[in-house]
């Protein structure tokens, strides 16, 4: 079973359900979870200690420690990670006292529907999740508004993704 998690309500879920598609036609099962539906409150260390973890966001992350492998699909917020994203990182990297346990070695494919360019923004995801041990890896999916997905390259890149969570 595979993750996909989604920083984003419009271009990025419609990516996210075409990839979900691709895994079932590849006979993988995957569950997507939207981080903007989830409403995390904004991560501060105060507000952990006097009202605790958020419940959401521990359904998130049972639901990623049971996968194989996670598809991050995020806009490109100021050439950058969206807050929501980066928010969602923040509360799972505290809910344990490891706080790379549900990143460390785990295969990661990073996706992106962005309005200019997205390069930006998989630099820093790419960046952010290799700290907390990810394996990530080389290829990528971009589309933008001119850039519609090519299909056949997703699948094939999404094969890839599935032979490296097999190893």
């Amino acid at each position: 079973m595979y993750t996909i998690l989604v920083a984003s309500l419009n271009k990025n879920m419609e990516l996210a359900k075409v990839l979900q598609e691709q895994l079932s036609k590849l006979h993988e099962k995957s569950e997507i979870i939207n981080l903007v539906q989830i409403e995390l409150p904004l991560y501060d260390s105060l507000k952990e200690e006097r009202d605790g973890m958020p419940k959401p966001i521990f359904e998130v992350m049972n639901t990623m420690d049971k996968s194989e492998g996670y598809i991050i699909i995020s806009p490109e917020y100021n050439g950058s990670i969206p807050p929501v994203l980066s928010n969602t990182i923040a509360w799972i990297s505290r809910a344990d006292t490891n706080f790379r346990k549900l990143f460390n070695e785990k295969v990661i494919l990073l996706a992106t529907h962005s309005g200019s360019g997205g390069s930006g923004v998989m630099q820093a995801m790419r960046s952010q999740l290799m700290k907390l041990g990810s394996i990530v890896l080389s290829r990528e999916i971009i589309t933008t508004y001119e850039k519609k997905l090519d299909h056949a390259s997703s699948l094939r890149i999404l094969e890839q993704f599935i032979r490296f969570t097999k190893k």
